[in-house]
């Protein structure tokens, strides 16, 4: 039996100043609600979001580079929904690989890290 039970947050990196950046993609193209930091954290900067069953933290990184091959992979209820507001907002949409069960594809936050979006089907 594992020890390992779940995950309990996803941290991507940012640049200094990436905050409003972030808000705009997790809060108003993504659905999430912004969640204050423990004030002594919150001295590092970044943002935290979280919605039913995910939390995504936005940490600042000095020397910043996006996350191109490595990512979290998002579930989410209606891709063909949420992709057509992205692409509203000029997020560019990359089909996935066929994967048994699901249908998916890629996009990048505002910084360049990937984000991969699965439905069940």
């Amino acid at each position: 039996m594992s020890a390992v039970t779940g995950i309990d947050h996803v941290q991507l990196a940012m640049p200094h100043g990436g905050e409003p950046h972030a808000r705009r993609f997790w809060v108003d193209l993504m659905g999430l609600e912004e969640v204050a930091k423990p004030a002594h954290l919150a001295v590092n900067g970044g943002c935290w979001f979280a919605g039913e069953e995910i939390a995504i933290h936005c940490g600042v990184e000095d020397a910043f580079l996006p996350a191109r091959r490595a990512h979290p992979a998002l579930l989410v209820n209606d891709l063909a929904k949420l992709v057509a507001r992205l692409g509203k907002a000029g997020i560019r949409f990359k089909p996935g690989k066929d994967l048994e069960g699901y249908v998916r594809g890629d996009i990048a936050d505002p910084f360049g890290n990937r984000i991969e979006l699965m439905q069940k089907v």
